[in-house]
């Protein structure tokens, strides 16, 4: 199978988002397949007014990357196409071309970009759904980009892209990373029967550890509002008891350590075994997240070395972290009930060490490297064939209607 994948790569560095991209790649050339990559790069463009007013133009409909990519098909010959982030160098122009080139395309959406202009659904640190259902306007009325040229210009490509139905109609099939998902890209005008769960996967190591010996609690993740770092920095001055490690940079990295507890220790932007052997030598993980979250890798891999969680209650989390069984749950923002469970799981280490064993089972069993690839090979598949996603299974295809073409 031939495959290629479109990526436009946000201004941020170390996202779960480009790994997904790398790991579909390797997995394909792993099995026999071809994988080949069409790169945009994000970074750097808010440094200059040339590179903003780049973006705004770009990000609603570029004839430029449409050619690019009619071309390449010509003489690449794809299978299929699988697009991730498409905004705002590609833009859905190359959707409208791959259709026409016959290729099917397979999404994935790994954020809420459909429903909300910026993404996140988040403003001045709230939950906010003013834009759905067609009314993008909220996106400039309240300067959700805290710069009204940026606002105006992600209002006015999700409305374009929305009223010309540029991905509902120009998309094989979407895969969503959990059912929140799924049926909030239904409910945003997407077929049900062209929408399918596919999580994140993970490497499995082979030796789990005894989380019950961890010497600290670890968090990971970008510095920024929406991963509620404040809500654990809060936490953690209710729990002076309790070593509490963070890795990951971004925006606010200096704000939090500078009014960080003593017991707060910030280790920056890690990566790799760094990572690996933080959280081999940590009780638990806290996901404090406040935005509507999809499949964090953080969790995944901190679940396959044994780790339970500790997380939101919003989004796709409490289908990642059971509650009571796998990790605990809290209200988004609660910093004084983040408190109380990060200390009675803290004090209880047998439950810690069988919540530990429990999602590593769980790892093991829905999002290991091979129950990805079955499932993702048999989306592949379906899409080329023009069959439904609503039945794609591990390893097995139940197609209960053709798609129009």
């Amino acid at each position: 199978m031939k495959l290629l994948q479109l990526y436009n790569q946000y201004r941020s560095l170390f996202g779960g988002e480009e790994t997904v991209v790398k790991r579909t790649a390797e997995l394909m050339e792993k099995h026999g397949g071809e994988a080949r990559l069409i790169l945009r790069s994000s970074r750097g463009l808010d440094r200059s007014p040339l590179g903003r007013a780049q973006a705004f133009v770009s990000g609603v409909f570029n004839p430029f990357s449409y050619r690019e990519v009619a071309e390449y098909v010509k003489g690449y010959l794809p299978d299929v196409a699988h697009v991730h982030n498409l905004y705002p160098l590609f833009s859905p122009s190359v959707l409208v071309a791959l259709r026409r080139a016959g290729v099917p395309v397979v999404m994935t959406v790994h954020n809420h970009f459909h429903t909300c202009p910026t993404a996140n659904h988040l403003c001045k640190g709230r939950i906010c759904e003013r834009c759905v259902g067609g009314r993008e306007y909220h996106c400039v009325l309240q300067d959700c980009r805290g710069n009204l040229f940026e606002s105006v210009g992600y209002a006015l490509r999700s409305m374009t892209a929305r009223k010309l139905r540029l991905f509902t109609d120009n998309v094989t099939m979407v895969i969503a990373l959990n059912q929140f998902a799924k049926e909030r890209l239904v409910k945003a005008g997407f077929d049900e029967e062209r929408v399918v769960v596919l999580p994140n996967m993970v490497e499995v190591p082979e030796t789990p550890i005894d989380a019950s010996r961890g010497r600290y609690v670890v968090f990971s993740g970008r510095m920024c509002p929406e991963k509620g770092v404040a809500t654990l920095l809060d936490a953690a001055r209710r729990t002076p008891e309790i070593p509490i490690r963070l890795l990951g940079g971004g925006p606010t990295l200096e704000e939090y350590s500078a009014d960080a507890p003593p017991n707060a220790t910030f280790l920056g932007q890690i990566t790799g075994e760094r990572v690996v052997e933080q959280y081999r030598g940590a009780r638990f993980l806290v996901v404090p997240s406040l935005w509507f979250e999809g499949c964090p890798l953080v969790i995944l891999e901190a679940m396959s070395n044994g780790l339970p969680v500790i997380a939101s209650r919003i989004g796709g989390l409490p289908e990642l972290v059971d509650d009571g069984v796998t990790g605990l749950l809290f209200e988004p923002g609660d910093a004084e009930e983040l408190a109380n469970k990060m200390r009675a799981l803290w004090l209880d280490t047998a439950t810690c060490r069988k919540m530990g064993q429990a999602g590593r089972g769980r790892a093991l069993k829905e999002h290991s490297e091979s129950v990805f690839w079955n499932r993702l090979q048999a989306i592949y598949d379906a899409a080329i064939r023009g069959q439904s996603a609503v039945s794609v299974e591990i390893g097995r295809i139940d197609a209960r209607r053709l798609i129009d073409p």
